[in-house]
Formats: structure tokens, C-alpha cells, sequence
């Protein structure tokens, strides 16, 4: 056999594996430890020439991990294969999918970018309102049916999308046809904190990690003084929470972020010991027996007045905090178009939603204090 003739071929194969090798090389050794603190549901990984943006948790159950390059836009993905995801830094023109985004735009000061929203009338903040009514946001449709031919038109450099499961039909046409698609899942984190964090996610495809970090840090400081003041308070209110909803009760599961707030905010929520991140679905009889005689009653469902509340059941008189005037709701306070501010808000600014809270059932803690979400029941 002549070595000879196949010497050429094996010194282009090792070539090619010595280069492949070394663009591994580099990723591994250049790596800085993540900034993620709080937030289960993504991590930011940098590199010398990119960040890897990691999302963890896409949507429920899923068992998915999903990887973004983000490099600059005068970068040469040449060092990167086919099939990982590329997205250009900083984004200049986007589309997201939920209110929840819309608060982190605008901490963040780019809300500008925002060209095309589905629902765009669910949209409660003032600013990015003004952006929808002078035709700088188009409407997309539905959420759950995204008009696809507008949006591809749009040409956005990136779509932020939430998904209930891996198999949306408008999502995967946004990819197919060759537009970056990125999930996020801040909606699925178990904390309050964690979903704040999210706004670091938003900071990074930004170019804006160091502004995100510390609108982070303010909202993370605020929180946990807020916490150890309420702390220290010797009283401790009972709490009800949830409403009936075709003769079942729910309310917040006891390892949920709603009864971390009222744990937080040195209340005695009455389901605190239960299982589950989630809602527990109760009877009446067994609510009533538990909950007849707590001091406070907060967030009772949709509910905007205890009228309402008595039109769709007489049942509610019987609890002590109803017959008291000491029901709060979340439900009063809208956008221009009928959007619960809570909704879009409160996951961005959980700070907020721990002051109410502690106002609520600590008044002398915060006296100067007004509430942000909350009011009392008329």
C-alpha cells in the first residue's frame, strides 16, 4: 500500500478536525460564571466572541433545553454550525407576545422596537399605548393564532414568545421561515424574584446588561427591606384568598409565588402548608369551615365589588373579613382598554405586590405608603 498517496487527503482530515476542535476549545475556556440568581427557568453564559442564552424551562413539562448565540451584528458566524440558533445583538426591531414583556421593555428604555403585538388592546401601560394609537405596533391577531403573514412582512430581527407546549403551528411558521424565534418563560418561575429577573433576558438580547442588572438589584433591595420590616411587626393576620368559580374554590397552593408574598409579607395565609405550586381546588364547605373567621380576605377572583360578589353567591356574607369591609382586590385597577394592570405589571415589579400586601395587613410599616394594585372593596 503507498502511504504516500493518501498522506495529502489525512493531512486535510486532521486539519479540519484540529479547527473544529479548537472552536470547542474556546467556548469551554472562555466561559464566566453565570449572574442568574433567583430566575430556574434560563441562564446567561458568556463567551470571549458570544453569550449563550439558555432557557431551560420553554414551556410546561417541557424536557428541552434551548440554546441562543448572540453575537453582534459585525461578527462572523462562521465559527458556529448550521443548527445552532444565531441571534444578532442588539435587537432593533422585535415582536413579543405577552403583556408581561411590555413592563421590561420599558424599564429597560426600548420599548421603541416594538413592532407587532397580538391583542394589542390588552396592553395597559400608557407609553407603549401611545406607540400602538400612532401606528408605530401592529396588530397581530390572536396569541394562540398569530397572523403570520403580517408578522413575517414585519421582518422583525427576533420574536419573544411564550407557548403552552412545543407544538404551536404559528410558531413554528415564524421559524420555518427563517425568523429568529426565542421562548421565554418567565410566566412558569416558582418565586417572585425569579420572575422579575427575567428582565436580565431582556437585557442581554438589549445590549443592555448592566442597566438590567441594576433595575434588578433596585427591585430585589426593595423587596427583601420591605420582607424585614413586615417581619418584625409581632402581629400576623389570618389570610382567604380565591373566589368560587362554577362551585369550586380555588386559591394559591402553599408552596405557589402568591403564598410566598403572603409569607413574605408576615401574614398567616390558612393554606400555607399545602402541597403544590400551583391553585387547590376546594369546596365551599371545607373553605368555610377553614376560613370563616380570617382577618383579611385578599384577591377574591375576578371581583370588582362585594355586590358582585353576593349576585353570584349569597355564600360570601358568611365570612367574617366580607362582613368587616376587609376584602382587597386587584381587579379595579385597568388599563384604557380594560386590562388588568396587575396582570402586566406585578410579575416585573413583585416589590410592589409585597408593599400592598403589607399595607394591607401591616399599615403602620409603610405609612406613606399607597397601594399600587390593591384597593379595598367598596
Amino acid at each position: 500500500m503507498n502511504f504516500n498517496k493518501f498522506l495529502p487527503i489525512i493531512c486535510v482530515f486532521l486539519f479540519l478536525i484540529s479547527c473544529k476542535t479548537g472552536v470547542k476549545k474556546e467556548k469551554k475556556e472562555t466561559k464566566i460564571n453565570s449572574s442568574i440568581n433567583y430566575a430556574k427557568g434560563f441562564d446567561i453564559q458568556n463567551f470571549k466572541t458570544y453569550i449563550k442564552l439558555v432557557v431551560k424551562s420553554p414551556y410546561p413539562d417541557s424536557n428541552e433545553h434551548l440554546e441562543y448565540i448572540l453575537i453582534d451584528r459585525e461578527t462572523s458566524s462562521s465559527q458556529f454550525v448550521n443548527d445552532e440558533k444565531i441571534i444578532r445583538i442588539p435587537l432593533e426591531k422585535t415582536v413579543v407576545t405577552s403583556t408581561t414583556h411590555i413592563p421590561m421593555l420599558e424599564l429597560l428604555e426600548v420599548e421603541q422596537t416594538l413592532i407587532g403585538f397580538p391583542n394589542t388592546r390588552y396592553i395597559s401601560s400608557e407609553a407603549t399605548r401611545k406607540l400602538v394609537e400612532n401606528g408605530k405596533i401592529q396588530e397581530l391577531g390572536n396569541d394562540g393564532n398569530i397572523n403570520t403573514e403580517i408578522l413575517i412582512d414585519l421582518e422583525p430581527d427576533a420574536v419573544i414568545a411564550f407557548a403552552m407546549s412545543g407544538g404551536n403551528k404559528s410558531l413554528s411558521t415564524i421559524e420555518r421561515a427563517g425568523i429568529p424565534l426565542i421562548y421565554n418563560g418567565d410566566w412558569l418561575e416558582e418565586t417572585p424574584l425569579g420572575r422579575a429577573e427575567w428582565i436580565k433576558f431582556f437585557g442581554i438580547l438589549y445590549g443592555k446588561e448592566q442597566m438590567a442588572d441594576s433595575i434588578f438589584q433596585n427591585i430585589e433591595n426593595q423587596y427583601n427591606t420591605s420582607k424585614k420590616n413586615a417581619v418584625s411587626t409581632s402581629n400576623k393576620p389570618t389570610v382567604l384568598s380565591g373566589a368560587l368559580f362554577k362551585d369550586v374554590w380555588n386559591l394559591p397552593a402553599g408552596e405557589s409565588f402568591v403564598a410566598q408574598f403572603l409569607k413574605d409579607a408576615n401574614t398567616d395565609y390558612l393554606w400555607k402548608d399545602t402541597e403544590g405550586k400551583g391553585s387547590l381546588q376546594l369546596n365551599f364547605e371545607n373553605v368555610l369551615d377553614k376560613g370563616q373567621f380570617t382577618d383579611l380576605w385578599i384577591a377574591p377572583g375576578y371581583f370588582e365589588t362585594k355586590e358582585q360578589m353576593l349576585k353570584s353567591s349569597k355564600h360570601y356574607e358568611q365570612f367574617e373579613a366580607f362582613e368587616n369591609n376587609n376584602v382587597y382586590t386587584f381587579a379595579n385597577k385597568k388599563g384604557l382598554n380594560g386590562g388588568v394592570i396587575y396582570y402586566e405589571l406585578a410579575p416585573t415589579r413583585p416589590d410592589l405586590v409585597l408593599k400592598d400586601i403589607i399595607k394591607i395587613a401591616h399599615p403602620e410599616v409603610l405609612k406613606d405608603y399607597e397601594l399600587t394594585f390593591f384597593e379595598k372593596m367598596n
